[in-house]
């Protein structure tokens, strides 16, 4: 599967746009996590707990993503973007998106 941010993929033009794909996941923190990155926060630098959960969950999302594109048959997801926002004060979700689209060589 492709995947880019651009809307043009090279060496092949857009067949058929397919629909907007997407993949979502929600992630809570745990306890110690918070716990250690509060302990982190006193002293400053990166907390690691989070960088991991936050490129797991963007992962688990973009994978969802090309599940959802695969199921419409598609080859290429352009205009490919992440966002997030979060749910509670230790929820996040991860939002992976995109247009799904069949590619023809040129």
């Amino acid at each position: 599967m492709i995947i880019l941010t651009g809307e043009n993929v090279p060496g092949y033009k857009v067949k058929e746009i397919k629909g907007p794909v997407f993949g979502l996941t929600v992630r809570a923190r745990g306890l110690g996590k918070d716990i250690t990155a509060s302990l982190k926060g006193l002293v400053g630098g990166e907390v690691r707990q989070y960088a991991e959960m936050l490129e797991d969950a963007r992962q688990e999302a973009l994978d969802r993503m090309v599940k959802n594109a695969q199921q419409m048959e598609a080859d290429a997801v352009i205009m490919f973007r992440f966002d997030s926002g979060s749910i509670s004060s230790n929820m996040s979700e991860i939002l992976a998106y995109g247009t799904a689209v069949t590619l023809e060589k040129q």
